[in-house]
């Protein structure tokens, strides 16, 4: 049985925002956007489609044919740009469900991917993947169960709208809440609700509080949030672990690690989210060989 059976695996392929920023200085932390796949209980589920799906894709290529559930936030291009190179989609056999909002203009997820690799913007339309693809609407709020996982999502604080996820399984649970702004003087009540308890939380924590008010540049309303209230969602939620993740593309890999001692420090079981990490969470209901529900990074 493989590891992914009997463990909740979460693994980050893809972790900057905006636009995809290779290079020397973003060795450690990669330059892909976002893209994080969870397996567990024989299930794989894969939240947005920015660069690293393209990695992702190519390490499935060794396991065909696969199943797995993609989950979008948003179709902002950096959540969206990399599912035309996503080549386990174009291989007949294989079986991906499609998940997203309805935006606010009405256009579903399958249009909004289809439009994205429509002439004159893209060579191969949509319709040249050979795999099953079955897209599904979400409803704001609605639930989602695959087998014994249940996916909730609730709306984000973000232009354009978009919609964050919490996976539960086994009774772990993991919270996705990327392309969120926060709220003035308030905790934002939907952001709490997916990070409730949660094993671990993914935050989209773009900017610091200095950048954020900057005088010069400040980012109020772009639709992103900070590392200092990415500690305070995690500690009022009572999160056990915190991941800072939707760096920045000016922010290199000098200016990470600064940021990822302060937070440590500010909120001690937490990491800054790197392509090819992996989080490992055991269930409490698989007590037979395996010790009670940890927590393991590779």
């Amino acid at each position: 049985m493989s590891s992914w059976h009997n463990q909740f695996i979460i693994t980050f392929w893809g972790v900057r925002g905006s636009i995809a920023s290779p290079g020397p200085k973003t060795v450690r932390y990669g330059g892909n956007t976002p893209c994080v796949e969870m397996c567990m209980g024989g299930h794989r589920l894969i939240f947005d489609g920015g660069t690293g799906i393209r990695v992702l894709g190519q390490s499935l290529l060794s396991q065909l044919p696969t199943e797995g559930h993609i989950f979008f936030t948003h179709s902002h291009w950096d959540h969206i740009q990399g599912f035309p190179f996503f080549t386990p989609a174009f291989i007949q056999g294989n079986r991906f469900h499609i998940y997203g909002a309805i935006a606010p203009n009405g256009s579903t997820i399958e249009q909004r991917l289809n439009d994205q690799m429509l002439h004159p913007n893209f060579p191969v339309p949509l319709q040249i993947m050979g795999a099953d693809l079955r897209f599904h609407d979400l409803a704001v709020g609605e639930s989602v169960e695959i087998g014994d996982v249940v996916v909730e999502n609730a709306l984000l604080n973000h232009p354009g709208q978009a919609i964050g996820y919490r996976v539960n399984w086994g009774g772990c649970s993991a919270a996705y809440v990327t392309d969120t702004e926060h709220l003035p003087n308030q905790l934002d009540e939907n952001v709490l609700h997916l990070a409730r308890e949660a094993d671990v939380l993914i935050y989209d924590a773009t900017y610091t509080d200095e950048e954020y008010h900057s005088e010069k540049s400040s980012k109020v309303g772009w639709g992103h949030s900070t590392w200092q209230e990415a500690v305070k969602i995690a500690i009022a939620a009572n999160v056990k672990t915190l991941v800072i993740f939707h760096h920045d593309p000016l922010h290199d890999d000098e200016f990470l690690n600064s940021v990822g001692e302060q937070v440590a420090e500010a909120f001690p079981n937490s990491f800054m989210a790197a392509e090819g990490r992996s989080i490992v969470l055991t269930p409490p209901s698989i007590t037979a060989s395996t010790p009670p529900r940890s927590l393991s990074t590779r």
